[in-house]
């Protein structure tokens, strides 16, 4: 008998959806308590399409001055966040606005937990410690993909020690607002669409394959018909970019993959595919999307092809419920099989890498990816599987090229 965990939930980010949400910017900073602001952003594309003219200009209208710090690069740096924390203090922000994708918003909340922690916040991201609080931030979407705009994590890349991705996943580090305005993604390329697409999905499958999976069907519905969603505006996206709906779909789908909803009445280590990947984003400075495009379905084989006949029928179930594959009861592990061989075809469809090499990754760092991974996680993978070092290398071998 499957047993519905309690759980405690309370996603309370204010969520602002449509066309020129981006304009409420100012009020929306007023309403939250912001009379200070810095202004978190990436690269220059937030300028070039008058993004950054409109926002300003929200805040200017509700007499709300502001910093700025540019430059948040992908795989966002610990170094970059404490140069942010500096200013901040400097400046004496109140709030936090971050204009632009996970990284933009990950490196806004880092900040905001130094700023309300006494200037101290890595030793949450090293597990010593749990937040109680975050100074305000708020989020406008510019990407479909990480989620960040109303999860509790964030992850930051430590390029001051250790050189390996850190994550928090505390109730406090959400968001106080969101702004997601579809049009803003119109500009994302192709290759970056199909990244997000890969993401969004990631952080629903990492939730559906728990260990033990004692399951809400509640939960696996809203599960699947996520991650349907996603498989169907995806490709669309990637070929139509100024697609409202399917740019539409997919932003709603990013941000409700990775708040929780589809978690709900689960507990226990969950996933696998983030934990193999973080080393390789974090190693070869690659988008981390296009690594879970390589690295999910690798994962997802080795347990059809290996695991206990409970973990290869939730494979198998994952085939039937997202990719509409007819269940084979005789043969659920073919089932499953189709279900993966739809996943790749999906994949591939949006352009995304399957194998190591496509990321760029030589074949001759078979070795040292094993090491990575091995190191980060203290010589074990958790999970809905557990893998050793000899479980890691053949996943990361059936996919060298």
């Amino acid at each position: 008998m499957k047993t519905f965990t309690s759980f405690k939930m309370h996603p309370s980010t204010d969520i602002l959806f449509g066309k020129e949400t981006e304009l409420e910017a100012g009020r929306m900073v007023k309403k939250h308590g912001g009379s200070k602001v810095l202004l978190v952003y990436g690269g220059g594309s937030v300028k070039k399409s008058g993004l950054y003219d409109r926002v300003s200009l929200s805040l200017k209208n509700e007499g709300i001055p502001w910093a700025e710090l540019p430059g948040v690069q992908a795989n966002p740096r610990r170094s970059f966040a404490e140069k942010g924390i500096k200013l901040a203090q400097d400046e004496q922000v109140d709030f936090l606005l971050a204009v632009g994708g996970g990284s933009v918003i990950d490196t806004a909340k880092a900040i905001g937990l130094a700023l309300a922690n006494g200037g101290k916040y890595w030793h949450f991201f090293r597990g010593e410690a749990a937040p109680q609080k975050m100074m305000g931030v708020g989020a406008i979407c510019t990407i479909s993909a990480a989620g960040s705009e109303m999860s509790q994590s964030a992850v930051i890349l430590d390029d001051v020690e250790t050189g390996l991705k850190k994550s928090v996943f505390f109730e406090c580090c959400r968001p106080v607002f969101a702004i997601m305005n579809p049009e803003l993604s119109y500009t994302v390329s192709p290759y970056q669409t199909g990244v997000g697409a890969a993401d969004i999905l990631a952080h629903t499958v990492n939730r559906y394959f728990q260990k033990g999976f004692p399951v809400s069907h509640l939960a696996d519905e809203f599960a699947e018909g996520l991650m349907r969603n996603v498989v169907r505006w995806g490709p669309v996206a990637v070929a139509n970019p100024g697609d409202y709906e399917a740019r539409a779909e997919l932003m709603m789908a990013a941000t409700w993959s990775h708040n929780d909803l589809t978690g709900l009445g689960r507990s226990g280590p969950r996933g696998g595919e983030h934990v193999l990947e973080h080393h390789i984003s974090s190693h070869y400075d690659t988008a981390h999307g296009a690594g879970l495009s390589v690295v999910m379905p690798a994962w997802l084989q080795y347990i059809t092809d290996h695991g206990a006949p409970e973990e290869v029928a939730r494979v198998a179930q994952f085939a039937v419920g997202v990719f509409a594959i007819r269940a084979d009861f005789a043969d659920i592990k073919e089932t499953a099989n189709a279900g993966l061989r739809a996943f790749r075809a999906w994949l591939k469809s949006m352009g995304m890498p399957l194998t190591l090499k496509e990321l760029g990754v030589p074949k001759e760092d078979l070795e040292l990816m094993v090491k990575l991974c091995m190191q980060r996680n203290n010589g074990r993978v958790s999970g809905f599987v557990e893998f050793g070092e000899h479980e890691v290398r053949e996943i990361f071998a059936s996919v060298l090229e």
